[in-house]
Protein backbone atom coordinates (compact mmCIF):
# COMPACT_ATOMS: atom_id res chain seq x y z
CA UNK A 1 0.00 0.00 0.00
CA UNK A 2 1.22 3.16 -1.17
CA UNK A 3 2.34 5.61 2.08
CA UNK A 4 0.14 8.82 1.26
CA UNK A 5 2.79 11.17 3.13
CA UNK A 6 5.16 10.26 0.28
CA UNK A 7 3.34 11.53 -2.91
CA UNK A 8 5.96 13.09 -5.76
CA UNK A 9 5.19 16.79 -6.42
CA UNK A 10 5.61 17.85 -9.41
CA UNK A 11 7.73 20.51 -10.61
CA UNK A 12 6.82 23.54 -10.27
CA UNK A 13 8.55 26.61 -12.46
CA UNK A 14 7.14 30.07 -13.30
CA UNK A 15 8.11 31.34 -16.54
CA UNK A 16 7.44 35.34 -16.94
CA UNK A 17 8.42 37.10 -20.48
CA UNK A 18 8.16 40.71 -20.42
CA UNK A 19 5.60 40.88 -17.94
CA UNK A 20 2.46 40.30 -20.71
CA UNK A 21 2.96 36.36 -20.56
CA UNK A 22 3.28 33.66 -17.87
CA UNK A 23 3.78 30.37 -17.85
CA UNK A 24 3.35 28.29 -14.59
CA UNK A 25 3.63 24.68 -13.64
CA UNK A 26 3.04 22.60 -10.91
CA UNK A 27 -0.21 24.00 -10.25
CA UNK A 28 -2.91 21.82 -8.12
CA UNK A 29 -5.64 24.49 -8.11
CA UNK A 30 -7.03 28.22 -9.07
CA UNK A 31 -8.64 29.37 -6.24
CA UNK A 32 -9.78 32.92 -8.08
CA UNK A 33 -9.29 35.32 -10.97
CA UNK A 34 -10.64 38.25 -12.33
CA UNK A 35 -9.13 41.10 -14.49
CA UNK A 36 -6.85 42.15 -11.99
CA UNK A 37 -5.77 39.63 -9.54
CA UNK A 38 -5.20 35.71 -9.45
CA UNK A 39 -5.14 33.61 -6.38
CA UNK A 40 -3.03 29.70 -7.16
CA UNK A 41 -2.65 27.04 -5.23
CA UNK A 42 1.43 25.62 -5.94
CA UNK A 43 3.04 22.79 -4.84
CA UNK A 44 5.06 25.41 -3.36
CA UNK A 45 2.25 27.63 -1.36
CA UNK A 46 -0.22 29.99 -2.67
CA UNK A 47 1.10 32.16 -5.59
CA UNK A 48 -0.97 35.61 -6.01
CA UNK A 49 -0.88 37.21 -9.54
CA UNK A 50 -1.92 40.86 -9.67
CA UNK A 51 -2.26 43.30 -13.09
CA UNK A 52 -4.51 44.25 -14.92
CA UNK A 53 -6.40 43.22 -17.77
CA UNK A 54 -5.26 39.66 -16.55
CA UNK A 55 -6.76 36.60 -18.69
CA UNK A 56 -6.40 32.24 -17.92
CA UNK A 57 -5.61 31.41 -21.49
CA UNK A 58 -4.91 27.94 -20.61
CA UNK A 59 -5.65 25.32 -17.73
CA UNK A 60 -4.44 22.07 -17.66
CA UNK A 61 -5.04 20.76 -14.31
CA UNK A 62 -4.20 17.52 -15.08
CA UNK A 63 -0.92 18.30 -15.97
CA UNK A 64 -0.44 21.33 -13.14
CA UNK A 65 -0.15 24.08 -15.62
CA UNK A 66 -1.46 27.66 -16.28
CA UNK A 67 -0.67 30.42 -19.04
CA UNK A 68 -1.72 33.72 -18.34
CA UNK A 69 -1.61 37.11 -20.43
CA UNK A 70 -2.05 40.42 -18.95
CA UNK A 71 -0.05 43.15 -17.35
CA UNK A 72 1.56 41.78 -14.72
CA UNK A 73 2.83 44.22 -11.76
CA UNK A 74 3.19 41.27 -9.02
CA UNK A 75 3.87 37.84 -8.30
CA UNK A 76 3.81 36.94 -4.22
CA UNK A 77 3.50 33.46 -2.56
CA UNK A 78 2.38 32.75 0.53
CA UNK A 79 2.43 29.39 2.58
CA UNK A 80 -0.24 26.98 2.80
CA UNK A 81 0.28 25.00 5.91
CA UNK A 82 -2.30 23.36 8.03
CA UNK A 83 -5.38 25.84 6.74
CA UNK A 84 -7.94 22.80 7.12
CA UNK A 85 -6.85 21.80 10.17
CA UNK A 86 -7.60 24.54 11.76
CA UNK A 87 -11.06 24.95 10.49
CA UNK A 88 -10.67 28.04 8.53
CA UNK A 89 -11.16 28.44 5.23
CA UNK A 90 -7.65 29.18 2.59
CA UNK A 91 -9.36 32.63 1.70
CA UNK A 92 -10.63 33.66 4.46
CA UNK A 93 -6.70 33.18 5.89
CA UNK A 94 -5.19 34.51 3.16
CA UNK A 95 -7.23 37.58 3.18
CA UNK A 96 -7.66 38.31 6.95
Amino acid sequence: MEDLNNVKQRAHKLMLTNRRTCMVSGVADVLSFDLSEILLETDQGMLMIKGNDLHVNRLTLEKGEVDIEGKIDSLTYSEVSNYASKGESLLGKLFK
